[in-house]
């Protein structure tokens, strides 16, 4: 049952079972969310956290390499940081919440859960939305770390020069000043609707009327963020995204486009090409801008007025990465079946199930635009094991996400399901949190709000 403390987060829409009897389904399936508090972190390895006091300007840093945790900690010092050290993605988690610390660097190898399901949890969280994460990492995957939110990623290196860097990216996405934001768009009133949906005092907006005047402003001052119309009338988007670049001199500009037009087959690959250099985004809508626009920007969602607060409730009423997606949900109990048909159909998601392992492999010839499964392990028959090794036999399929529902977590489950074919596997009763995070993580990135570049991968 739910404990009687627990409030759902507020990006989450609230799950409401058709029928008593399915809360009850929900309730044994389904974890909470997570607790009003979160459950103290363990100290891992010795921190600051007994030494903290207001005022501190604190990092959370998230390393299982005891060594390189403890560098980052002694240059967080020489800067005028405390430090709170993760070796584990879950005390990350914990720590965040607790703490809400000015920024994080986060790795991605970690012992107990990829980096990306941690950054992809905070992203999610408006306690802890606003705070920029520094990936750090020998893992070298930029543009899936861009796509799910991070500030700045840089590749573990040899040498002092690596580490300036990061520091001097942390301190730039945390400096005390008004942020500066650069819009351009040529039309008069979409212009002056675009700065009254993100205005709030605490951002400098500046107008360009075109593609050449905003390469004009960037000779004069460094923006913080930049909001495209995608249809400029003087210059190839793409062409403006690399020059604004190259003259503000700032890694991974997040640039938003924003507006119904779509851009051409040779601009999108133009736009591939510079994705995982830039933090690039496509939105239609004013309270999508708004969502982008604080994330970028690192706004505290708490200090907004409330008229803002609404327009990002009404944001986030649907989830843009999960809705209309097709979801496969393989389980031979109907129980576990309805359960999960009736959280994943709250978020619009397109809901398909079979009761044995032969049945989800006919669905998926039948169905071949599939973009995730489910896949129960323990089924009489062909298990989930053998159902996940027949669909990797086939081709078309070989890249297709599945997570594995294993009905309790034992040592060596995660390897075993990786060997048969699982992207992942999470264990029963299934966390919700960590079920969407995975949701999100492993599909295909959708239209709305998808980084550019990223709908077509499957990693």
């Amino acid at each position: 049952m739910l404990p009687e403390n627990y409030v759902a987060p507020s990006y989450l829409p609230k799950v409401e079972p058709r029928t008593a009897s399915a809360k009850e389904e929900l309730d044994v399936l389904l974890t909470a969310a997570r607790p009003r508090y979160a459950p103290m972190a363990p100290m891992e390895v010795e921190d600051d956290r007994a030494q903290l006091q207001a005022g501190d300007r604190v990092l959370l840093i998230v390393e299982d390499d005891v060594t390189f945790a403890r560098i980052l900690l002694d240059l967080a010092h020489e800067r005028g940081f405390k430090g709170l050290i993760a070796t584990r993605g879950e005390t990350a988690v914990n720590l965040a919440r607790q703490y809400t610390p000015d920024a994080i660097t986060l790795d991605i190898g970690l012992p107990d859960t990829a980096g990306w399901f941690v950054l992809d949890l905070l992203k999610h969280d408006s306690t802890t939305r606003h705070i920029p994460v520094h990936i750090l990492s020998a893992y070298e995957d930029r543009r899936k770390g861009l796509a799910l939110g991070a500030t700045s990623y840089l590749r573990k290196a040899e040498g002092t020069d690596f580490l300036k860097e990061a520091f001097a990216r942390i301190e730039d996405s945390i400096a005390d000043r008004v942020k500066d934001l650069l819009v351009v768009e040529g039309d008069d009133a979409r212009r002056k609707d675009i700065v009254e949906t993100i205005s709030n005092g605490d951002v400098h907006t500046t107008a360009a009327v075109s593609g050449k005047q905003a390469l004009k402003l960037a000779e004069q001052q460094k923006f913080d963020c930049v909001v495209l119309d995608p249809r400029l009338s003087d210059i190839a988007v793409p062409d403006l995204i690399e020059k604004l670049q190259r003259r503000m001199e700032r890694p991974e500009l997040p640039i938003i486009l924003y507006g119904s037009a779509s851009t051409s087959p040779e601009e999108e690959s133009a736009l591939q090409r510079i994705s995982d250099r830039v933090n690039l985004r496509h939105v239609k809508s004013p309270e999508r801008l708004l969502e982008e626009v604080n994330l970028f920007l690192h706004r505290v969602e708490a200090n907004l007025p409330e008229e803002k607060k609404r327009l990002l409730a009404k944001a986030r009423e649907v989830d843009p990465v999960l809705a209309g997606r097709k979801v496969l949900v393989v389980d031979d109990d109907v129980r576990n079946i309805f359960a999960l048909t009736s959280l994943l159909e709250r978020y619009k998601l397109q809901v398909y199930h079979a009761e044995s392992g032969m049945g989800g492999v006919e669905i998926l010839k039948s169905v071949p635009d599939m973009d995730l499964v489910l896949m129960d392990i323990m089924m009489p028959g062909m298990d989930g094991y053998e159902t996940m090794r027949q669909i990797r036999s086939s081709d078309a399929l070989r890249s297709l996400p599945i997570i594995a529902l294993t009905a309790k977590a034992m040592i060596g489950d995660r390897e075993k399901c990786l060997e048969a074919g699982a992207s992942d596997y999470i264990p029963k009763p299934v966390d919700l949190d960590r079920l969407l995070s995975m949701l999100r993580v492993w599909m295909p990135a959708a239209e709305e709000v998808a980084p550019l570049g990223v709908a077509a991968t499957r990693s």
